[in-house]
Formats: C-alpha cells, structure tokens, sequence
C-alpha cells in the first residue's frame, strides 16, 4: 500500500516524533519497558527479602543495638571531653563489667529459683487441669502428665530429639545475639559510612532528604531502645520489690520477667502476670490476691504513665496500629517479628510520612517545629 502523503509532510511528522520523544525524556516520563523492568526488580526484591527476613530481622536489632550505643556515647559527651571512639569503647566496657557481674552473681542464685519456680507452677497447672476436668474441659488434652519431665523425656528416642532441638536452638541462638553484638558494634562505630552507602543508591539531588530521614529515623531509634531499657530496668526493680515485701518466693526471677514482658506492648504485661499468679496460688488466696493486685497497680501505672512520658518522643503510632502490628508480624515471623514490631512501626511510620506523604503527595501532616533534628 503506497504513501500517497508528500516528502515534506512525511519529514514534518519525523521531526513532530522526534521532538515529543525528546520532550517525554526531558520531563522524565518513563517508557514501558523501564516500567516493567523496575517491576519486575521490585518483585524480586520483595521476593528476596521474604525469603531472608530472619536474617534481615537479626540485622535491624544489631542496628537497633548501634542506636544504644550511640546514644549512650552522646550522653558521656557533656561529662568526658573525649572523641567518640573513646566514649564508645569505655561504653562497651562498661556493659561488659556489668554483664560479666551479672552473669556471676545470676549463675548462683537464678537456676536453683527458676527451677524452683517452674515447679511450683507445673504441680499448679495440674490442679486448674484437674479441677478443669471435673466441668468436663479436657485444656491440655490426653497427653498432659503430672511429671513434665517423665512427660517429655518418655523414652530415649524422645530425649535424643530434644536434646537436639535444644542444642540446635541454643546454638542459634547464641550465633544470633553474637551476631546482634558485633554488627551492632560495627554501625556504632562507624555510622556514617555505613548511612552513605545507602544514601549513594537515591538520585544525587534527594541525597540531602534521605540523609536526613535516615537521621530522624536514628533518633527515633535511640529513643525507643533507651526508652524501652529505662522502663524494664524500673519495672523489674519496682516488681522484684513489691513481691519481695509480699513474700513471695523468687521474686527476682518473677520482676525480670515482668520487666521482660514490657518488650511486647499489651500483650506482653497480660502474659507475665500469669507465673506470678502459678506461683501464689499454693501460698493462700489472700497472698494470690494481694500479688495480682500489686502487680496490676504497678504495670497500670508503668503503662498508663511512665511509658507514655518516656516513649512519647519516640513512637507515636496510634495504640491499635501497633497491635495490629505486633499480631502480625508475630504470625508472620515468630518471635522475632513481635519483639521488634514496636521499633519497626516507628521508623516505618517515619518512612510512609517523609516519603510519601510529604515528598510524593506533597501533604505536609507535622509542623516543622515538630520535626526531629
């Protein structure tokens, strides 16, 4: 089929082509294959990131770690006139006199009360069992025995496989908190590098802004991590106490993981009243009563007070959001996934707010006043 449009017409409508070509690439309108191939790269990095998220998961708290120790060498600057290298390295010091205490004076008093403990609240289990059995409720089914230990180590085939399973996950666990430690170790004292190489992968002219969201994402980190610490350490003191002055037997074990329990918001509080109710229940119900009530007005005030005066600079994600969250990412990634689930939310919603919001839909949602440095 023949043209019948003449040569200038046709040299005209190249040129038009030509032009609208060179316009769509000057206002940075992208073509259909770019589309697709960054489709296609996103998906595979969404692939990627499933399939490696327990170790992403392991990365982020050694991040989390490097937050801590940077905000404790922040705090010694006023007070030591040193470089920061130096105020880190007498940190981590510190921590280590301080753990190595711990684990001296802990290695003869915690096993004998955490056995103890778990004892009291075994042969209490059994009683609920019981006295549930008389309603007909069958709560731990057929198998549950009296002797968890004959229960569990029933035959040798058994004890073989959980001592397996234990020694796989004492091992995994001892390789992930060491890995926790030095990559924490790593960012802390060098955090700018290791930021700038993140920061090389945006386009040259919004370098500026994703340094400083990474910025205002590591303050939010400094100030959960350190949040979360002064809270579990007032916890377990003020629990451990209280249960002390009661006379209920191991209160130090019970106030740890009480104070524990503060890393899992709402949740985590409901669950650790459960062993300190096991384990006075035997003692008399006006003992039981009294605990339940003490802990409750300890963990009310903790909750309803201390915690929001100390996080509310840090996390400021409305209260149904993160338990949406923490629900889940722990049925999504374990425990890892509900024990950060809290600092994830934070420096997300700082993510979502900075880049989408305000740079994408142009919304300004916070006053600059408010902003973090």
């Amino acid at each position: 089929m023949s043209d019948s449009r003449t040569a200038p017409e046709r040299v005209h409508e190249i040129v038009l082509h030509d032009d609208s070509v060179d316009k769509s690439r000057e206002t940075g309108q992208p073509s259909i294959l770019t589309t697709g191939l960054t489709l296609i790269a996103v998906g595979v990095a969404l692939f990627l990131v499933w399939q490696t998220v327990s170790s992403l998961l392991i990365v982020f708290a050694g991040v989390l770690f490097a937050a801590f120790l940077d905000a404790a060498a922040r705090a010694l600057a006023p007070v030591l006139p040193l470089s920061r290298a130096w105020r880190l390295t007498l940190v981590l010091l510190l921590l280590s006199a301080i753990s190595g205490f711990g684990l001296v004076w802990g290695a003869g008093k915690l096993p004998e009360q955490t056995r103890l403990l778990l004892k009291v609240m075994d042969s209490q289990v059994d009683i609920l069992q019981e006295h549930l059995l008389s309603y007909g409720v069958d709560l731990l089914g057929p198998e549950w025995g009296r002797d968890f230990a004959q229960w569990l180590f029933a035959d040798q085939g058994r004890f073989l496989s959980h001592a397996h399973f234990l020694l796989g996950g004492a091992s995994s666990l001892l390789t992930g908190v060491l890995v926790v430690l030095f990559l924490g170790i790593l960012f802390g004292f060098d955090p700018t590098s290791h930021r700038e190489s993140l920061v090389a992968l945006v386009r040259p002219s919004y370098r500026a802004r994703a340094r400083a969201v990474m910025d205002e994402m590591g303050s939010v980190m400094r100030l959960w991590f350190v949040g979360q610490l002064i809270r579990i350490i007032l916890m377990t003191a003020c629990v451990w106490l209280a249960l002390y002055l009661i006379g209920l037997p191991g209160p130090f074990v019970l106030g740890l993981q009480a104070g524990l329990s503060n890393f899992i918001p709402y949740l985590g509080p409901i669950i650790a009243a459960i062993p300190i109710a096991l384990v006075a229940m035997p003692l008399g119900a006006s003992l039981l009563v009294w605990s339940v009530v003490v802990y409750s007005i300890i963990q009310s005030i903790e909750g309803y007070v201390i915690g929001p005066l100390i996080q509310r600079k840090a996390v400021e994600t409305p209260p149904a959001w993160t338990l949406v969250a923490i629900v889940l990412l722990g049925a999504l990634f374990g425990v890892m996934g509900i024990a950060l689930a809290m600092p994830l939310v934070a420096i997300g919603r700082v993510a979502v707010i900075r880049f989408y919001v305000e740079d994408y839909l142009g919304d300004d949602l916070e006053p600059a006043t408010n902003k973090r440095e």
